[in-house]
């Protein structure tokens, strides 16, 4: 029994090592933004892909209050999923993002190597680089200690916004079962 459960937490310790693709998942609404009563919801993923590096952003709103005026990721926060902080990614928004809309749609990816993807204070704060920006990022992002949110003409500190969390691999989910399933086994055998 032992053994199953150390070769179990072994190997998806050795495939969380390897990972180069991490998808984190956000929900957005007004009340996830501290002074919004906003009704808007909306939906964003980001795809951190450690060997390119880059990120892949695709967001989704609908029925804001008022007209974007930009969208952004803030963080760190001083812990996981609460509180506020400073802007991360580009500022005033995101390139491209739609403004002067109350829904829509927004699918980007970022070069992280490049200080445009970056807001110029958060580089400053964190090394001074492009690269130390991105490392302490990714630490941000792991911790969930990063939101993505969107601001709007009616609430210009931000009208909705939702932390961005990780989406396990389905590898992850698989090994998961199997332990249980393991463990479910030889708990079976010692009852006998």
């Amino acid at each position: 029994m032992k053994t199953i459960v150390f070769s179990i937490a072994m190997a998806s310790g050795l495939m969380a090592a390897q990972a180069e693709v991490l998808s984190y998942t956000a929900y957005l609404d007004g009340p996830s933004e501290p002074n919004s009563a906003s009704l808007g919801t909306g939906s964003a993923t980001a795809v951190y892909d450690t060997v390119a590096r880059t990120l892949k952003l695709d967001v989704s709103f609908t029925g804001l209050t008022g007209n974007t005026t930009a969208a952004h990721i803030h963080g760190p926060t001083a812990e996981a999923q609460a509180g506020t902080a400073g802007v991360i990614t580009q500022t005033p928004s995101f390139s491209g993002f739609p403004l002067g809309v109350t829904s829509g749609t927004y699918s980007a990816t970022f070069d992280l190597t490049a200080a445009a993807s970056w807001n110029a204070a958060y580089i400053n704060n964190n090394g001074g680089t492009p690269g130390t920006a991105e490392a302490a990022f990714a630490t941000a992002l792991a911790a969930g200690k990063t939101y993505l949110n969107i601001h709007s003409s009616v609430y210009g500190g931000g009208e909705i916004r939702g932390f961005l969390l990780p989406v396990p691999e389905p590898s992850s989910l698989a090994l998961a079962a199997l332990g249980s399933l393991g463990l479910i086994a030889g708990l079976r055998r010692q009852k006998r």
